[in-house]
Formats: structure tokens, C-alpha cells, sequence
């Protein structure tokens, strides 16, 4: 009869863990999965393979070039998530760019969440456990909301209910996610707010967001001197000339809606009054966000 695990047992260490968890999942799986949920493994590249039904076959060689090139600076912050085959075999769950861009920056190991076979109603309470138990970043809180709804298949309202949040409230938190990892680590370790984070995400020039992320750092600029900044900088922004002039007006409220909503506005408007307004996004988080943001106004 396997010997009966015990907590010291599981808080050994997740390298101890994984060597005896077949046993350890016999006697106590949910213990086994709330360990697991909150730590991470640091594992060897070469044991991970690839999930042969990832829906996404495609990558921007562009994008993981600047990831990999980061990843040499700063190595990974955002873990992935295996599945564990057998001692010394996964299978990547959720990841595939990053495990991508961390070959090609030549690492030989990177940090992952482990799944065990058969988790995911236990994980899923494990991971909302988590949020709610323990004094988490920003950052963690973030990837801890995106491993809901990766790997346990939330919808952002779903989501929401879960974790007892506004749906405003979890997509801000997944759009940290959004940034360059040097950012994300100030912010992980408490050195900018996650009102400063906010701010800079709304730049979409990588290098201008960087500059004043360097800036907010040097100089100890307050979340309002950022934003305060960043409205200067779009304001020399050369505009190209319009194919249509807009009344003062509307002008004015095609500037506010912008500013409101974080967003490329376009109003468009007719002789006879018609007209459209139109608003870019760049994904489904984003365009959750300008949803909320319109619900909330």
C-alpha cells in the first residue's frame, strides 16, 4: 500500500514533488494540484514537446525575434504550462511563443506550471484560491488570470464571476501582459504602480514606451506626469491632413472619446448630419476593455 503523503512531504519542494507525485496523486490529488498551482518548475527545454493539435501554426519571426532578444536580458517572466507525460517528458499546454522566442534565445531551461492528467476542476479552484489567499502582484494576479482562461477555458464574464471582479478589473490586469518584460519585472518587483503600467500601455511605439518607462523610473514621475507626458508626446505627433474637415465640434468630440477610451477614434460625419463613429482595437482583450469602458460610462 503507497505510503500516505503528508503536507510536510508536499512543501519539500516542487523538484520532490515531481519525482513522487504518481504516489502523491494516488493519496492526495487535490493537495498535490493546490502545490503544483502555485509554484514553478524550472525545466530543461529539451524535455518539452510541442502539443501536435496547438490550433496556431504561425508566429511573427519579427515579434519573436524582439522576444528572444529580451529574453537574453531578462529571461522569462511569464512561465508556461506542460503537461506532465512522465519523469522526464511534458507536453507544452499553453506557451508556444514563448517557449518559441526561448529557444531562440538559447535557454536551457525555462520556468513552468505543471499539470497532472485529470486537474482541471481542481486546478481551476486551486487557482481561484490562490488569488483570493494569498498577496499577489500585479503581474502574478495577471498570469494567474490568463491561466484561467487558458487552461481551464473561461470566458471573460465567466472569468469575472469567478474571481468576484468587474470584467473591467480582469482585463486591465491581462493587459500588464501586453508589455515588454524589463516593464513587467518593475512592476513585479513594486519599482513602478500598476497605475504607471496602465499609463504605458496606451503607447503603442515600443521605443517611446520604453524611453518613458526609463523616465518614470529615473526621475520618480508620478502616475499623473506619466499620463500628463504621454499626452504631450501624442499632441507633436505630425497628424496627417485630413481628407475631410471636421467642425470644431466634432473635433472636439472625436479628442475626447480618444483620450476617454485609450483608442484610435475616427468620426465621420455628412452634409446632411449622418455619419459613423469608429474605433480600432487590437484584440479580443482589448476590445472586452472598450466594452467595459462604454457599459461603465
Amino acid at each position: 500500500m503507497a505510503k500516505k503523503v503528508r503536507k510536510k512531504e508536499l512543501g519539500k519542494g516542487i523538484r520532490a514533488l515531481l519525482s513522487n507525485i504518481d504516489s502523491e496523486m494516488d493519496e492526495n490529488p487535490a493537495q498535490v494540484v493546490q502545490e503544483l498551482s502555485s509554484s514553478v518548475a524550472m525545466l530543461q527545454i529539451n524535455l518539452i514537446e510541442v502539443n501536435p493539435f496547438q490550433p496556431r501554426k504561425e508566429f511573427d519571426e519579427t515579434a519573436l525575434n524582439e522576444l528572444s532578444e529580451s529574453l537574453k536580458i531578462h529571461g522569462l517572466i511569464q512561465p508556461i504550462t506542460v503537461r506532465r507525460l512522465n519523469e522526464n517528458s511534458y507536453q507544452l499546454i499553453s506557451g508556444e511563443r514563448r517557449l518559441r522566442a526561448s529557444k531562440l534565445a538559447g535557454l536551457k531551461e525555462v520556468p513552468a506550471y505543471v499539470r497532472v492528467a485529470n486537474d482541471q476542476e481542481m486546478l481551476e479552484m486551486a487557482l481561484v484560491e490562490n488569488i483570493q489567499r494569498q498577496e499577489l502582484n500585479a503581474i502574478e494576479i495577471a498570469i494567474t488570470y490568463q491561466r484561467l482562461m487558458d487552461e481551464c477555458k473561461l470566458t471573460h464574464d465567466t472569468l469575472s464571476a469567478r474571481v468576484g471582479k468587474k470584467r473591467s478589473t480582469v482585463t486591465n490586469y491581462m493587459r500588464l501582459l501586453r508589455l515588454p518584460p524589463e516593464i513587467q519585472q518593475s512592476l513585479k518587483k513594486g519599482e513602478i504602480s500598476m497605475g504607471h503600467a496602465r499609463a504605458l500601455i496606451g503607447v503603442e511605439d515600443l521605443a517611446l514606451q520604453l524611453t518613458l518607462f526609463k523616465q518614470v523610473i529615473t526621475e520618480n514621475l508620478s502616475v499623473r506626469e506619466v499620463e500628463d507626458l504621454i499626452r504631450r508626446f501624442n499632441d507633436k505627433k505630425p497628424k496627417a491632413a485630413p481628407k475631410s474637415t471636421l467642425p470644431e465640434a466634432y473635433q472636439t468630440v472625436q479628442d475626447s472619446l480618444r483620450n476617454y477610451l485609450g483608442a484610435k477614434v475616427q468620426l465621420k460625419r455628412k452634409t446632411n448630419g449622418k455619419g459613423q463613429i469608429l474605433i480600432n482595437f487590437n484584440d479580443d482583450n482589448d476590445l472586452n476593455r472598450l466594452l467595459d469602458l462604454i457599459e461603465e460610462g
